[in-house]
This record gives structure tokens, sequence and C-alpha cells, in this order.
């Protein structure tokens, strides 16, 4: 009889007989896949190609009743546990070394309710899966700006996208979600049903449970609305910066944009003589008709002269979807962020400044504008982190790896140069901020609870609380993980 060493939550391992593996095998309505299965390379991946863990089982889940046994088996054998929903995962703990991944990217299911402006989706959903269904009716629920994102790690991250300062953040558009627990329940959360739970689901992560399946609240949206995606050169960064800071401050809530620092790459929309230039990039969409989204966002066009100005009206669905192409599947990806306290001219120097730094031309450095109905709710309302900030840094190490085994050392190289200067530059821009971060874009966690205290406030100790609750013994670990107290 074979066996196969599983890692347990201890950091010792486990050896399971393969009958014990089977049998579980045969309680799931989806899949169970073991490292000797001939498409387990491409059941172990995650978009972030950084990220390479290998472990010991994947249960691909189809149902609730699939992650509930998953999670009931872990507990009985006491295994490490990873948590993947749609797989987009920057920070790279949807993927555990030796243990099992609790899978939950075929869930994929989205149904709406056009009449009570709702929809629900199943834990592996994207955000193209949801858009899809939602803008059918013409409705959309704040999303984030990459349509292969998983729209659940990114909900009990918060979630911010194009709709942000108009309807808030995807996590306050949540009415209600499917939870199992840490000790194998199926529960609903909802401001009626288990309310702290679903308090804590709006921005505390992964921590006290995997959804499987949201409700959230739909707005009327589209089908087509005005984009605004104009390139300037980065010689003129500081002042289109300045603009677009007093542009700011009396935006209406209807447009949410961000600016982008980065290098125009050789695509064919480009003309060929802007080629491998520096850009500042104003990207922004009006969540009302195209006509007044034209009028009011007209001066995000004027800053200066742009390299290349491609806004103009477009179907909601292709603006979730215009920034993909910068993201591929297999890229290396490190990401940081701050929010700001303003954008005052030395924070606009040092963002510059490291702009120009950029050991890959695929980095960023971004400046979202917040604000406007995000910032409405009261702290305590939920779990997210300084809804107060006027702006947030996001600083994001994309590269491309080397494809030549032969030069291994050379990409290590890489990762260990993109990744200093994510820090680096994190470091440097700490001076402007309280130091609290959006969790979606986290690195890998690596700072712990130091960062968990600053983001959260007083409502870290509330946190805890929770869940010493709902998993007093951290088998939810491999995520923003709030360490029980018990």
């Amino acid at each position: 009889m074979s066996e196969l060493e599983v890692r347990c939550i201890t950091g010792n391992n486990v050896v399971l007989p393969d009958d014990v593996i089977r049998e579980f095998g045969t309680t799931l309505s989806g899949r169970l896949v073991r490292p000797s299965d001939d498409d387990y390379d491409k059941q172990r991946v995650v978009w972030n190609g950084l990220i390479d863990k290998h472990p010991a089982l994947i249960a691909r889940c189809m149902t609730a009743d699939d992650v509930r046994k998953a999670v009931q088996f872990a507990r009985r054998h006491n295994l490490l546990v990873a948590v993947r929903g749609g797989g987009h995962n920057v920070a790279g703990t949807a993927l555990c070394d030796e243990g099992l991944v609790i899978d939950l990217s075929p869930m994929t299911h989205v149904t709406v309710d056009p009449a009570a402006r709702t929809a629900r989706a199943q834990g592996g959903a994207t955000i193209a899966h949801l858009d899809a269904a939602t803008q059918a009716y013409g409705l959309a629920t704040p999303m984030g700006v990459v349509s292969e994102t998983g729209i659940a790690g990114l909900t009990l991250g918060g979630g911010i996208g194009w709709l942000r300062r108009k309807y808030g953040l995807s996590c306050d558009n949540l009415i209600a979600a499917q939870v199992v627990t840490a000790d194998g329940r199926i529960v609903r959360a909802s401001e009626t049903e288990n309310a702290d739970l679903f308090w804590g689901l709006h921005g505390g992560g992964g921590n006290f449970g995997i959804v499987t399946e949201l409700e959230y609240r739909l707005h009327p949206v589209g089908p087509e609305v005005m984009f605004v995606h104009v390139f300037y050169h980065g010689s003129e960064t500081h002042a289109v910066l300045r603009a677009y800071r007093d542009y700011c401050a009396t935006a209406p809530d209807e447009v949410s944009s961000f600016a982008i620092c980065g290098t125009i790459l050789p695509e064919n929309d480009f003309p060929e003589a802007t080629h491998g230039q520096p850009y500042v990039l104003i990207a922004a969409c009006h969540a009302g008709s195209v006509e007044t989204g034209q009028r009011v966002m007209q001066p995000l066009r004027e800053f200066a002269a742009p390299l290349v100005d491609f806004s103009g009206p477009l179907l909601y669905v292709d603006v979730q979807t215009v920034m993909d192409e910068d993201y591929p599947n297999g890229f290396h990806y490190y990401w940081k962020s701050l929010y700001l306290n303003g954008l005052d001219d030395p924070v606009i120097d040092r963002v510059a400044a490291w702009a120009a730094k950029r050991p890959s031309p695929l980095s960023t450095v971004d400046i979202w504008h917040m604000g406007g109905a995000l910032s409405r709710l009261a702290t305590e309302d939920s779990a997210v982190g300084n809804r107060d900030a006027p702006y947030l840094l996001g600083i994001e190490a994309n590269w491309e790896p080397s494809k030549d085994d032969a030069s291994k050392d050379d990409a290590s190289k890489d990762d260990a140069a993109n990744v200093a200067w994510a820090r680096a530059c994190v470091a440097d821009l700490r001076a402007f901020s309280d130091g609290s971060q959006y969790l979606n874009f986290p690195g890998f966690y690596e700072e712990g609870e130091k960062t968990l205290r600053a983001t959260f406030g007083k409502q870290y100790e509330r946190l805890v609380a929770l869940k010493n609750k709902y998993d007093p013994d951290n088998f939810f670990r491999l995520n923003q993980n709030i360490k029980p107290s018990v």
C-alpha cells in the first residue's frame, strides 16, 4: 500500500495511507489531485509565477459540502491547509508546500436577481464571471481592475476598483455570505445571522472561515461608461501629478481614478515613437452617463500634451478588462501598498524618483484616489482599515521570469532586485503615512502583526476576539493572519 507524507499544522509531517486518501477523494463531488497525477503541475499553479509550491493534495471542490468535507478531513489529520479561490493570489497564500489546498476555483456559478438588484456568486468566481452575469441586466457591484481576480479574496480584503468612490468597496456591497467554519460547519453570515462573523468578513481576510458563496448588492452601471485612459510623458510627472491632485480635490463621487507611473512597452496600440518612453497614465471611470462623464473628466485629458489618449465611451465589461494584458499569467509579481495622508509635493517628488529607479519596465508606482462613498462609513462599521486616507500608494514590482534554466542565478537576482525595490519604496514613503496598508497588496505579509495592528487600529483587538471564537486553533493561518490569543 502506498503512502503520502502531508504537512501538519504543527510543522511536522504525517503519513497518510493510500486507502485513507482514496476514501477522502470518493466523498467529494469534485476531484482530489495528487502529485502523481498527470495534471498536478497545472493544478498547483496560481497566476503569480513567483509562487512555486508543491502541495501534497489539492481538493478541487464543486460544492460547499466538498469544502466542508475537506475541512473536516484536514482537522481529523491535523493538516496544514491553504485556501484557493479564483487563483489570482499575488501574496501566494493560496498554496502551501506539502499540505492540503482546498481549491474553490471550479466553483464559478453566478445567479442574478435583477428585480432585487442582487447577485449570488460561488467562492471561486472571478470578476469576469460576476460582470458577465450582472451586466446582462445593466447592473454591477464594485470589484477590482483586473478581470481574472477572484472575487472572494478581493472582497474579504476590502476590494477597490472603478466604482469605489460612488458605491464603496466590494465588501461594502456584501449582503450575506455562506461560510465553512474551522469546525466544519456551513453557516450563513449577514446583518441578522452570525452578525459578528459578517462584520469580520468586511476586511478581515480569510481568518474566520472559507467563503463558499457571496451575495452582493448591485447598482445600475453601463452598459457603456466614459473611460479616461491618457498617457503623458514621464518628464511631465511632477506637473501631471500636481494637476491630478488639484482635480481630485473637487472630483465628484462618480469619478474613480488613479495615476500610474510606468514605461510604454512595444504594443500594437501604441505609436512606435512612444515605445520605451516613461509615462504617467491617468485612468478614470465615470459611474454615470457617458455625456456627464465626458464633461466632468475632460480636465484629466488636458494636464499636458499627451503621448497618446485612448479615452472615450467604453462598455463597462471592457473597462474591467483594460488592465488584463498588463498582468500575464506566470509573470513574477510582488505588490506593496501604503495609505497616504496626502499628495503633497514631497510625496510627488518621491513617487517620481522611485518610478525612475524601477528595475523592470513592467513595474509601476500607482496613486489611487480614495474618498467618496468608501470614506463615509464609520470605522466601526467594518473591519476595513483606514477609510479616511485620501490616497493609496500601490507599488507593483512586475517582471518577466527567465525561461532559460541555465540562468537561474540571474533569475534569482532579478527576483531579489525587484522585491528590494518595492520594499525600499514603501520604507521611504512611510513617513507620509500612518503605516496602514491595503491588505490585498501586502507583499508576502512578511511584516506580520505590525502591519495588521497599524492597518486595523482599534479594530484589531475586536478581530482577535472574533478569531478566538471562530478559529481558536488558528486552523486558517495562511492569510493576513490574525493570531488567536486563547
